[in-house]
This record gives C-alpha cells, structure tokens and sequence, in this order.
C-alpha cells in the first residue's frame, strides 16, 4: 500500500507522536472543530466533567495532515487507535480532505460519536466556558486545555473564532 494521509484537528497538529514525511495545511468540510466530548479523565471526572475537542458534524475545520509512509501504515494506524479509541468515543473514519494546494485526498480522520454517553452535543461559546471553569482532571486544568489549544493555533496561523470566544469567555 502506499503512504496515507492522517487529519489532525487538535493536538495531533502539534504533538502527532508518528513518523510522518509531510505535512501540510489542509481542511475537512462537513465538520468542525468543537468542544463536544465529555472528559471524565484527562480534563475532568465523572462527577465533574471537562470538555475536549471532537470533529462535530457541520461547517468546516482547517487542520494539519500527516503524509505517513506506507511502510508504517500498520504501526500508525494502531498508535492512533490506542490514542484516540480508548473510550471508544471517536470514530475511526476516511474522509475527503483538501489540502493548502487545492489537491483532494483521503485521510485517516477521528470524528465524535454523536451516540456515545461522553457525546455534550453542540454547544455555545457560553455554555462551553462553563462547563470548563473548574473542571480538572489527571491531565490538569480544563481551562489550560482550552488556552493551550487556542494558542497553538494562532502559532500554526488557524483561527478558530468560536474557541475564541470560549477561551474570552473564560477569562484567561
């Protein structure tokens, strides 16, 4: 087989943790980036959940794709199953992405399972800010989740209006 494509929306773009040849700016149409996922681990608990992010249905998300050699294809794949499938609450899928050069192709991408018990549905900036003030977890501060990721995305030049606003929202 030969090299594939992975689509990373979140801290994949900065942290892929897989080998890869190539990167490039691309951007998945039908879904968006979204604080839609429940953390009871990382970013909360069970009695007092975070959010983090999941590729939701509608409008578009720019993100970052990984070329990954075909070679390693085996290796990847089951790294990013035991990273992003440990409660099952992504969805493994391929789907059509564009990338910074107009040229379409196929990625490996993790969208949210709309079904799953972690799944917050689609939010407002207010009702997001929140659910993330306060809330901690094994992996630190929800708010410092939400801070990171808006700041690295001005770093790599994405703008993500409605993260934005939750990163205003919760006064950071």
């Amino acid at each position: 087989m030969g090299d594939f494509w992975v689509f990373g929306y979140g801290s994949l773009m900065w942290r892929p943790g897989f080998a890869h040849l190539e990167t490039r700016r691309a951007r998945l149409m039908g879904f968006r980036r979204s604080l839609c996922v429940r953390s009871f681990v990382h970013r909360g608990t069970e009695q007092r959940p975070g959010l983090v992010l999941g590729l939701d249905r509608g409008g578009s998300c720019v993100g970052l794709a990984f070329r990954v050699p075909g070679e390693l294809r085996d290796e990847v794949i089951g790294y990013l199953r035991e990273r992003e499938l440990v409660t099952s609450v992504y969805l493994e899928r391929t789907l059509r992405i564009r990338l910074d050069d107009g040229e379409a192709t196929d990625a490996v991408c993790y969208i949210a399972d709309r079904k799953h018990r972690q799944y917050a549905g689609n939010l407002d900036a207010s009702h997001a800010a929140g659910i993330v003030v306060g809330a901690v977890g094994q992996s630190g501060r929800n708010e410092d989740y939400v801070m990171s990721t808006v700041e690295h995305l001005k770093a790599l030049g994405i703008r993500d209006h409605w993260l934005e606003e939750v990163a205003r929202l919760i006064g950071h």
